[in-house]
């Protein structure tokens, strides 16, 4: 089958070994002094390796490739004697906020101003994105951050999109693409968890930005799983 995966330029990487902590999948390893894929299946092609890179030898493409094999992860990871967690997204984790609870007899007022928002479904040219203020969020955020809506959604357009789940990243590029140049939208900014899984959109969004032929702002926004802003920055 043919989908996205990792590729590394062995005439950049030095041998570091900083990308294999990124890859929590372990389907990184050094051989022969560079890092190499060991088998395609355990790659599942979300990048998060990508940002460890010091040296820039790590990127995205799409080739013919055996599937993403959670199981053969988990199985390689008993055989290594290691604790078989994947992505640490999926890590199974509760919170109490029994001193946190406030009570308000006012409802919150939906900031949603078009619809549809999952970007599969949204048309590049729709009229909302027209010189809008695009925000691109991955699904998990809006739950995790309390005030999502008045925030982040008040007087902005929105698409979401989740780079584990989805199996849409080319298509996902090209929209972003034709949402700069044809859209005309004015700033975008990304909203991911912390996790190593919510990466791969933001390279999906500096895929685009990069490939538009229009410059236009990005900004970076990291939410915590618990809940809080970790970062917030402008990405030149």
């Amino acid at each position: 089958m043919k989908r996205t995966i990792v590729k590394i330029d062995e005439n950049r990487c030095n041998g570091c070994g900083d990308c294999i902590k990124g890859c929590h999948e372990g389907a990184l390893q050094l051989i022969d002094g560079k890092a190499r894929i060991v088998d395609d299946m355990y790659c599942d092609g979300l990048g998060a390796c990508i940002g460890e890179c010091p040296v820039g030898a790590i990127t995205l493409e799409e080739r013919e490739a055996s599937p993403f094999d959670e199981q053969a992860v988990m199985a390689k990871m008993a055989a290594n004697h290691e604790k078989p967690h994947g992505c640490p997204g999926t890590r199974e984790m509760s919170f109490s906020r029994k001193n946190e609870r406030e009570e308000s007899t006012i409802p919150l007022s939906s900031q949603l101003g078009q619809w549809p928002v999952q970007l599969h479904l949204v048309n590049p040219g729709a009229g909302f994105l027209k010189n809008s203020n695009l925000i691109l969020a991955a699904d998990c955020t809006a739950f995790a951050y309390g005030d999502f809506h008045n925030r982040f959604m008040k007087n902005n357009s929105i698409v979401i999109a989740c780079p584990k789940l989805d199996d849409s990243s080319t298509v996902y590029v090209e929209k972003l693409t034709a949402m700069i140049d044809y859209s005309l939208i004015d700033t975008l900014s990304v909203i991911i968890m912390e996790v190593p899984c919510c990466g791969g959109l933001l390279h999906i969004a500096q895929q685009a930005r990069m490939k538009a032929n229009r410059k236009i702002p990005m900004k970076k926004i990291v939410i915590g799983i618990k809940g809080d802003i970790l970062s917030e920055e402008w990405i030149i």
